[in-house]
């Protein structure tokens, strides 16, 4: 590597500060993050069980099984970018080169031949699911890692990765609320416009384009940060499996990221089981209509918005591990009190005006509390990445990031096989008509859901508490790794012959 570029990497000063534009760019690319999660993790549920007729168990069991798939591609992407040399980087020949196949994975999910039996159908959903999962990968892993790489200043990580958070939810609500608004019409035929099939079509296409440009905007518009951004490391790379696994396992060690992941797991179920199941209690527990839940969807737009600007100045005033954790927990409190007060028969009734605008401010409430959640933690594991840094003397931000990534598949793996257990458990019927779902079937559901994810987040948040990097910790590290390169530029430059050019 050039010795200025390495005196660049040392030397924050000498890096230009990141544009506005930069920063819009990045954050414009996890709309194809927010897209791909609604679609999975809300409707492609409710799609197969409920719309097509195939078991909850089987369309549940068959996404959870591509977190096997997820297991193998994340770590593998995340390597082969932290160890590709490129002029375009390390990251962005892997995000330009993703769009396409993203977007085409996507679409392909949702339309399976006709005549298929359930266990075809498993497969179906099984295999190409798969396949938009790993080129969604080839997206995120890299475009993750790239935001540790963007800056290394300590607050500004978290108002970077509070943006990008908050185009995904613009994209996820924003989505959503445009899908049921006009492609899930009430008709005659479906006065719940969310079971129509038609509407999938366009959805399905919709969402796939969004994706394509979503993630070209990304790696176009943060090109300009490559020649600031560190490539790979100069050691040998040793090829194979064990080189691999012993990279991996050296991840493992790293007690910080062993509890940012723990947290991860837990919270990403909780949120998959959440998205899969929200529009079965919007449908059949509030009987609300299709517009009256696109109206719903404003909820987390307007909680995200709270968040961008809060997450900063919570990080600030609690420091970043414990504002995760307590905006985490007290956050999924408020958020499932509705359905608890419906269970004890202390809510408003379907129909009531009081309902929705009493939903929507929960709603926003607890996805605020919620997105700051997350927005802290991913600011959390990119400070993990210059921690291992100082113990390995590599930068694995991909490795780190990889991680994260499958622990966020479990939105739509995980979470959505306990949406399935959920279901089955509480026997709640498929294909079911809206007209003749009980009391009794909907107080089911309600018993068998809150425990469960009250639970996930409970154990999430124990797991979080161990982080141990603060802020004065990261500084100390920082100026750690900037004593070595410096003393390590300072070396080549002494044993270069004279006249020699200092690479």
């Amino acid at each position: 590597m050039n010795a200025e570029v390495k005196v660049a990497q040392a030397d924050d000063t000498s890096v230009p500060p990141l544009r506005r534009a930069t920063r819009v760019a990045y954050g414009f690319g996890s709309i194809a993050d927010g897209i791909k999660s609604a679609a999975f993790s809300t409707y492609l549920l409710l799609y197969f069980n409920q719309v097509l007729g195939v078991p909850a168990a089987i369309v549940s069991t068959a996404i959870a099984l591509t977190l096997a798939v997820d297991a193998i591609a994340d770590p593998l992407i995340g390597r082969i970018s932290d160890r590709t040399r490129s002029r375009w980087g390390r990251r962005h020949p892997y995000i330009m080169g993703a769009a396409i196949p993203a977007g085409l994975f996507f679409a392909l999910v949702w339309f399976p031949p006709d005549g298929l039996s359930d266990f075809a159908m498993g497969a179906w959903i099984f295999g190409m699911a798969s396949l938009a999962r790993a080129a969604m990968s080839a997206y995120q892993v890299p475009a993750n890692a790239l935001g540790s790489e963007l800056t290394q200043d300590y607050a500004e990580r978290t108002r970077l990765y509070g943006l990008r958070y908050w185009f995904a939810y613009a994209g996820t609500f924003a989505f959503g609320a445009f899908a049921l608004t006009f492609f899930f019409v009430a008709t005659p035929d479906y006065p719940k416009g969310q079971l129509n099939p038609a509407g999938y079509v366009p959805f399905a296409l919709t969402g796939a384009a969004l994706i394509v440009i979503s993630i070209l905007v990304c790696g176009w518009g943060t090109r300009s940060r490559i020649p600031y951004i560190r490539q790979a490391d100069d050691r040998p790379v040793v090829p194979g499996l064990m080189t691999h696994l012993r990279e991996m396992v050296s991840a493992f060690r790293n007690r910080a990221f062993l509890t940012i992941f723990g947290f991860a797991i837990f919270k990403w179920t909780a949120i998959g089981l959440y998205g899969a199941t929200s529009l079965y209690f919007g449908t059949y527990v509030y009987k609300l209509s299709s517009g009256e839940l696109a109206l719903l969807t404003l909820d987390g737009f307007v909680a995200v918005t709270l968040a961008l600007p809060l997450a900063p100045k919570f990080t600030k005033w609690w420091g970043k591990r414990n504002a995760a954790l307590y905006l985490a927990f007290f956050g999924v409190l408020l958020g499932t009190s509705p359905l608890m007060l419906v269970w004890l028969d202390l809510f408003f009734e379907p129909g009531h005006p009081l309902l929705l605008p009493t939903l929507l401010i929960i709603g926003a409430l607890y996805g605020a509390m919620v997105a700051i959640s997350l927005m802290t933690a991913s600011s959390m594991l990119a400070d993990v990445v210059e921690d291992d840094a100082v113990r390995s003397g590599g930068h694995n931000a991909g490795i780190y990031f990889s991680a994260a990534s499958f622990s966020s598949q479990c939105a739509t793996g995980l979470g959505i096989l306990a949406a399935g257990i959920v279901l089955e458990t509480s026997r709640f019927p498929a294909g079911v008509d809206p007209a003749q779902v009980t009391e009794a079937m909907t107080d089911s559901l309600i018993i068998h859901y809150v425990p469960i994810v009250v639970g996930l987040w409970a154990v999430g948040c124990a797991i979080i508490a161990l982080y141990p990097i603060t802020e004065a910790k990261h500084l100390a590290n920082l100026e750690r790794l900037r004593a070595r390169e410096a003393e390590a530029n300072s070396r080549m430059i002494q044993d270069a012959p004279i006249g020699a050019p200092t690479r």
